[in-house]
């Protein structure tokens, strides 16, 4: 089955050692994401990168450096991104969020089948 419908596009860009309640930042606005409904929610694990501190970011090989970029991206329509955005407000301390409209085109399989 195809859909077709606008919707927005949240991209969330921090750190990996950033914490919500004592646990990874990216872990909590995933389990805020479905707590609340929405259709879906990736988290990336960057390379390398800078945000406003401008101190670099990046992924390492040694386990006690932890401080990649993450990106999260979060696709829904506009109704449930907007019950999203006060819990951000709250949750992110230090970081990007950039939001678009996207036309989207979801494929399912037949329930029938």
């Amino acid at each position: 089955m195809k859909e077709q419908f606008e919707a927005r596009m949240l991209r969330i860009h921090f750190g990996e050692a950033d914490k919500w309640q004592g646990k990874p930042l990216h872990e909590a606005i995933v389990a805020k994401c479905q707590e609340l409904g929405l259709a879906n929610a990736i988290v990336y694990r960057g390379i390398e990168g800078y945000g406003t501190s401008t101190r670099i970011h990046h992924a390492s090989h040694w386990k006690f450096s932890r401080d990649a970029p993450i990106m999260l991206s979060i696709i829904d329509r506009e109704e449930q991104i907007n019950k999203l955005l006060p819990h951000l407000d709250a949750m992110v301390e230090e970081g990007l969020i950039a939001m678009s409209h996207v036309e989207v085109i979801r494929y399912s399989r037949d329930p029938a089948k």
